[in-house]
């Protein structure tokens, strides 16, 4: 299928672009080859401008940025607005960083001298989704670009202008030619690129069924990868929850970005005494959302990225309820335009239920009464994901306990703010491995190299 831009508000189709010929891949793959050649070679301070010069761009252009998202994808405009500054501060923040992230690091051998030394190590292909169709991009492009590697990216079907203009961005900030390439091609096309010789790691964002596949390839061709994928986080509330503060990150946790994120609260694990409480102000909270065209500020409830993402998301929804889910609120369709799906609370799921499994990607709660804070824990655990998760508590250390004891890549305690460009971000079993962002998104992808000096004479 061809990548097609069409606005999930409105049902119509905007662009269609073709994939790319054989012809036109394997130019793409040789003038980033090309570039990394000569790329790799460029000081710090070099990559630095130009990697600024995009940064500064991007956020001058921010609102023109943030309407394709919205176009493409039903983001909210200012969640647009928000996604598109702070990637342009993810990159300005590697443009600083970079080079004392990577210099020298000094051993301390038995005798002479060594250090561990980090180089590039080539062309990098990326696959990226529709859902932060910029801050995706920037969080590789930025580390990996500072790093002396070039990127060659897959971007979602059903953000192709995205796509288009982050490489244009690129280019005007002066990058050479084949430093960040578009790759508008088929997922057949996408094994033809991990096969290439000269692609050299491989990262991907999506979901546990591409990954499996992505990893399995670049496995097959012994090629370092990343992988970022699904998540199904707990947000725990304890008996002490200061719930004037802790609805408010609720309602973000879940509805940011139409639920549509990988580390949003999904299992919402409430200690018994308070669950009542939490559930009826909770509830209270999403029915004031309001939906409408994502182009109005005053629009607190957009669409979805799609019509399948709705329909997927309908289904997975009458699949709990058959397998004896309660609906607290919503389920269905919003009897409007556009790919809108009622802001919807599930409750005694059961282990035995697909839902207990599933990843809901968009505004569907599921809802768990717990009597300890040993269940909470056992609960976010029993799960194939392993992302995020967060506590609510006026404990500070009750939190810091049950943080340390749930098995995920990122815990928040009072908190569910993970936009934070030094910060890594990444997670454990089905949700992937690998880390992005802060100095450990850069060390993914360099070779680190030792090197030792010494005038002894060998043995025997």
């Amino acid at each position: 299928m061809s990548y097609q831009s069409i606005n999930p508000y409105t049902g119509k189709t905007l662009k269609t672009f073709e994939h790319s010929s054989t012809t036109q891949l394997q130019q793409s793959l040789s003038t980033a080859d090309s570039c990394f050649s000569v790329w790799k070679h460029t000081s710090f301070k070099e990559r630095a401008a130009i990697v600024a010069r995009a940064a500064q761009l991007l956020h001058a252009q921010f609102d023109d940025f943030a309407r394709l998202a919205t176009l493409e994808m039903g983001k909210l405009i200012n969640e647009a607005r928000a996604e598109v500054k702070f990637s342009a501060a993810i990159l300005a923040y590697y443009a600083e960083h970079a080079e004392s992230f990577l210099k020298p690091v000094e051993l301390n051998p038995k005798s002479g001298q060594a250090h561990m030394e980090c180089s590039p190590l080539g062309v990098l292909f990326c696959v990226e989704p529709w859902n932060f169709p910029f801050y995706q991009l920037a969080r590789v492009a930025g580390p990996q670009l500072m790093a002396g590697n070039v990127i060659v990216v897959k971007h979602a079907a059903c953000v192709p202008q995205c796509a288009i203009a982050f490489e244009k961005l690129w280019i005007d900030a002066g990058a050479p030619l084949g430093a960040y390439t578009n790759l508008l091609i088929s997922y057949e096309q996408s094994n033809i690129v991990i096969d290439d010789p000269r692609i050299k790691g491989v990262a991907l964002t999506g979901s546990v069924t591409a990954g499996r596949a992505v990893a399995a390839r670049a496995g097959q061709n012994l090629k370092k990868s990343t992988m970022e994928l699904g998540g199904s986080d707990a947000f725990i509330v304890l008996d002490d929850a200061d719930m004037d503060k802790t609805i408010p990150w609720a309602v973000w946790g879940r509805m940011y970005n139409g639920g549509q994120t990988c580390c949003a609260a999904k299992r919402f694990i409430v200690l018994e005494s308070i669950a009542d409480e939490f559930i009826t102000k909770f509830q209270q909270a999403l029915s004031g959302l309001t939906p409408g065209d994502p182009m109005d500020e005053s629009t607190t409830h957009g669409p979805l990225s799609s019509e399948a993402a709705l329909l997927q998301l309908i289904k997975q929804v009458e699949v709990a309820v058959k397998h004896g889910a309660r609906v607290l609120m919503g389920g269905k369709r919003l009897d409007c335009p556009g790919s809108f799906m009622e802001v919807t609370i599930l409750t005694d799921i059961k282990p035995e239920n697909p839902a207990f499994r599933d990843e809901f990607f968009g505004p569907v709660v599921s809802f768990y009464r717990v009597k300890d804070e040993a269940a909470a824990i056992a609960l976010a655990n029993d799960s194939d994901f392993g992302l995020g998760g967060s506590v609510f508590t006026k404990d500070l250390a009750r939190g810091q306990a049950i943080a340390s004891q749930v098995d995920t890549g990122m815990m928040f305690i009072n908190n569910l703010d993970w936009a934070d460009a030094d910060l890594p971000f990444g997670g454990i079993k089905n949700s992937g491995y690998g880390r992005e962002l802060g100095d450990m998104g850069i060390q993914e992808f360099v070779n680190k190299k030792l090197v030792r000096t010494t005038d002894g004479t060998a043995p025997g």
